[in-house]
């Protein structure tokens, strides 16, 4: 009986047991932010590069095997058509038809701005605003240095017939989501004054999150086709 009355007296009051249950989860929570902060900053770059190299793969094997380019829209929603060369920040990414973010951008890939208010020009067209969207932060993030690139730097677009060199004209460090006229055919701000061959990147600022836009602009200097080689910046 008195063994009894001290293991009774040797166990812990509930306000103990209770504050032990209660760091136990806060551990535990720790730990599971720790693994999703993990997953969305680190893995999901490894698995949208992974997707985002095998498309760029698929697009030239499919190019060596014949086709043509085609308009603006005639790309089904998700489907690659061109590859983005950024020779100063060592990108290589495809372009996708649309800006949807599962099936475009969260799969490492940069987004054609395509559909009502929002389509744009092809490279290819003898005039208009190439536009694209891409993350800065997470899935590939192939536009997270965007804000490096000065004026002069090359922006290389390839399809299938041809390269399309673009010069890095001017930035926009920040403007609202709302702000469309930013791709417009002679885009206010830009520094153009008539119609020409131009291209335009947007991804959202500050990084980590989306509360702004970032909008670099360039304007296209060069266009050969691929039977003739690859431009300077892409060689060696």
């Amino acid at each position: 009986m008195e063994a009894r009355r001290q293991a009774r007296a040797r166990k812990d009051p509930p306000s103990v047991i209770a504050s032990r249950v209660l760091g136990e989860t806060f551990i535990t929570i720790g730990v599971l932010m720790l693994l999703f902060v993990t997953y969305q900053l680190w893995y999901t770059n490894v698995l949208a590069q992974q997707e985002a190299g095998g498309a760029a793969s698929n697009l030239q094997n499919r190019w060596d095997s014949g086709g043509d380019d085609r308009k603006a829209g005639a790309f089904s929603p998700g489907q690659g058509f061109a590859i983005m060369y950024i020779p100063k920040l060592d990108v290589k990414v495809p372009i996708a038809e649309g800006i949807d973010k599962h099936k475009v951008l969260d799969r490492g890939m940069v987004g054609h701005y395509a559909d009502g208010k929002l389509k744009t020009a092809m490279p290819w067209d003898k005039k208009g605003n190439f536009a694209v969207a891409g993350h800065r932060n997470t899935h590939g993030e192939p536009f997270r240095y965007i804000n490096r690139l000065d004026p002069g730097d090359e922006i290389i677009i390839e399809t299938q017939r041809s390269f399309y060199t673009y010069e890095m004209a001017s930035i926009l460090p920040q403007t609202l989501p709302s702000n469309i006229d930013v791709i417009k055919p002679v885009p206010p701000g830009s520094g153009f004054t008539r119609p020409g061959r131009y291209i335009t990147l947007t991804t959202c600022t500050p990084e980590f999150t989306s509360t702004y836009r970032m909008i670099v602009w360039g304007k296209m200097v060069d266009e050969r086709a691929r039977s003739e080689g690859k431009p300077d910046a892409l060689v060696g």
